[in-house]
């Protein structure tokens, strides 16, 4: 797993019962998403030069444990499987300070040509890349 995202809990995520709404976890898996995605080389540059991107097929959440206002928040990010067009991943988020897992997201991405909106391989490079990461031992 590899880090995606770092952050804070603050006081306006908060929902009337007092922890993180479920809004503020998809934003914050959100922007680890984005992170995740440079990281196998499906970078903004690329976007925008190659017309090319991402659509999400299907997420799935589970929530571990309650998050609240100043707790330091941690996302990491595990490649589970990569196909011609679709990518299988993870993320899981901790709280930073005791490494304590508070939630995951599994998500299905496929690879999109935004010209003609429908699905396509992913590059070499992307390939490459996801191997490696599939290929390094997890702790």
């Amino acid at each position: 797993m590899f880090e995606t995202y770092r952050g804070i809990v603050y006081p306006q995520h908060e929902d009337h019962m007092g922890h993180m709404n479920v809004a503020w976890y998809t934003s914050k898996f959100d922007e680890a998403t984005w992170h995740m995605l440079a990281h196998i080389g499906i970078t903004p540059a690329y976007i925008r030069e190659k017309n090319k991107g991402m659509a999400a097929l299907e997420i799935t959440y589970k929530y571990l444990a309650e998050v609240s206002a100043g707790d330091l928040l941690v996302v990491r990010s595990q490649i589970k499987e990569l196909r011609d067009k679709t990518i299988l991943f993870q993320h899981t988020m901790f709280e930073a300070i005791n490494d304590t897992p508070v939630a995951t997201m599994q998500a299905v991405g496929v690879h999109m040509d935004r010209e003609i909106r429908k699905s396509c391989p992913f590059p070499p490079h992307v390939k490459e890349r996801c191997e490696s990461l599939l290929l390094e031992p997890t702790a």
